[in-house]
């Protein structure tokens, strides 16, 4: 052994002495999780816009896993049942987030995913606030909270409250989210009893002023121009939430949290979630076909190449294990499918609810049947009164809209809770979602491409123009590559689980993506054929 071996081995076994006696502690990869999630993201934006992307997406794209036949498992398809599904890995019969709201009946009222009495707004008006209470199972950080001895941080940010606060989960160190009348972000005493300094330094500064009288152009006709209100206040604060400049703040309030918490820049694993909202107020709107669709999508490229150029100086872009995804797609607007000469309309939700109370009326006497405009509940008070059969009520009322136009199928309660549904990927997709003590007594899909409101686009559909969405995996760990096998978002859960060593959600029904992982040596894990694999 020559002298300079014999010193490098005194050298390392010294510095490995260190580390057995924690005086020294090697930086763990990934050193930052990242969950990006881009509201009402169809799939097809990832295709149709590929050859403009330059920036963030891009970068993806070429680096990452993508998963392009990823869908969602569960119905209904809007932002609160795809955000806890995200980082749960659950679909709504367990994780009880069964829509954006609901009726309690136990309350006598509508909720939200994430209302709660109990605690109070922080940072803007003086309201209750939000918190993860409803949410009845855990989510991935909960899981790095519990099983990690490095005290990670957990944290999200949105523009939307359910957005930031359900994929977090319980135990996330804060949530924010922005108030469109104040034009602050905000959280509430569930998290702590103020707003962290940084925060509060952060609303002051009003960012959201700067914007008042600026101009995007979405295309270059005369109509592709769209001008901010010229002065600051509550106008100016709405209006951020539907343009691209609501996600600009969103960023920079992200870059924020990441310098002030030091997110990725400790002897631990974090977790941020992010969501960028504005994309789905547009696409409701206008549209998944309109310049602004697009022009929203080109800019959410160039956004993400700027965070991730803060990451690169902050962390290190190679120490970050960034997830894309999105909650829901979008249909088309029904009067531009018309021109196609493909299906589509609209069916107002009130005409159904009528044609279900005159025949409950005709059959079983006067009264008022449906008890709230959240979903399809019936009046159990009045079914009581009269001593009728609940199963009994349930079926007339179905009976009542099955004939209705464009109505595809009609579920009761009682079919769902005993299983008694055709068998198919749609049928399985609700009976999966039933939620016992939260969801109506009846579940109404209509025909593909028809959707309830007058206006706009919408979704919420199990079909796969609302189902369809990215998964794309980045960074430490993953092997990058177009993987084309069906999976769906509640397998983004136990992925992440598995590459980072802690346990798996509590209610995931998921499956972890190993052929992306570096980790898993080739032929190291069987797995029987797709066709004898029965899927949840």
């Amino acid at each position: 052994m020559t002298r300079n071996t014999l010193k490098y081995s005194f050298v390392l076994a010294g510095f490995s002495c260190l580390i057995a006696a924690g005086q020294v502690r090697p930086k763990k990869d990934p050193r930052l999780v990242l969950l990006i999630a881009v509201d009402q993201f169809r799939y097809d934006y990832l295709t149709r816009f590929r050859d403009e992307y330059k920036g963030g997406l891009d970068r993806l794209l070429r680096n990452g896993a993508n998963f392009v036949n990823a869908n969602l498992d569960h119905y209904p398809t809007v932002t609160a049942v795809g955000h806890s599904t995200m980082l749960s890995g659950a679909t709504p019969q367990t994780s009880g987030i069964i829509a954006n709201e609901w009726y309690d009946r136990e309350a006598g009222k509508t909720v939200t995913s994430v209302s709660d009495d109990s605690v109070r707004l922080l940072g803007g008006q003086d309201v209750a606030g939000e918190s993860p209470r409803r949410l009845l199972v855990s989510t991935l950080g909960d899981e790095m909270k519990r099983g990690m001895r490095d005290h990670p941080k957990v944290i999200g940010i949105s523009l939307k409250d359910r957005a930031s606060v359900l994929p977090s989960g319980h135990m996330a160190d804060a949530a924010y989210w922005y108030d469109t009348k104040t034009g602050t972000f905000v959280s509430s005493t569930y998290y702590f009893p103020k707003l962290p300094d940084w925060a509060e330094a952060f609303n002051q500064r009003r960012l959201v002023d700067k914007y008042a009288g600026s101009e995007w152009r979405f295309d270059s006709g005369p109509a592709g121009l769209f001008k901010m209100p010229a002065a600051a206040g509550p106008e100016l604060a709405n209006a951020m939430y539907n343009t691209p400049f609501g996600s600009e703040l969103l960023e920079q309030f992200v870059e924020e949290a990441i310098r002030q918490e030091k997110l990725g820049q400790r002897d631990a694993t974090d977790l941020l979630t992010v969501s960028f909202s504005p994309n789905d107020p547009i696409g409701h709107t206008y549209g998944p076909d309109s310049p602004r669709a697009h022009d929203i999508s080109l800019r959410t490229d160039r956004l993400l190449a700027k965070l991730f150029a803060y990451l690169e100086q902050t962390i290190g872009m190679q120490h970050v294990l960034i997830v894309l995804t999105a909650d829901h797609g979008v249909s088309p607007l029904p009067e531009e499918l018309q021109k196609e000469k493909m299906p589509g309309g609209r069916v107002i939700t009130a005409s159904l609810n009528t044609r279900m109370q005159n025949a409950l009326v005709a059959r079983f006497g006067p009264g008022q049947w449906l008890v709230n405009a959240a979903g399809v509940y019936l009046n159990l008070a009045l079914i009581a009164e009269k001593k009728l059969d609940r199963a009994e009520v349930e079926r007339v009322a179905a009976q009542a809209i099955a004939d209705a136009p464009h109505v595809a199928r009609v579920y009761t309660r009682q079919q769902l809770l005993l299983g008694e549904v055709s068998r198919d990927k749609f049928s399985d997709k609700i009976v999966r979602s039933y939620n016992a003590r939260r969801s109506g007594d009846l579940e109404v899909v209509l025909e593909p491409y028809w959707i309830r409101g007058a206006t706009g686009a919408s979704h919420g559909a199990p079909f796969n123009y609302d189902s369809h969405i990215p998964l794309i995996f980045m960074g430490p760990g993953v092997r990058p590559g177009r993987y084309a096998r069906s999976v769906v978002l509640n397998d983004l859960a136990p992925s992440l689980a598995t590459m980072l060593n802690v346990e798996t959600p509590s209610g995931s029904v998921g499956q972890a993506l190993f052929e992306m992982m570096t980790g898993v040596a080739d032929g190291a894990v069987s797995r029987p054929p797709a066709a004898a694999t029965p899927r949840r």
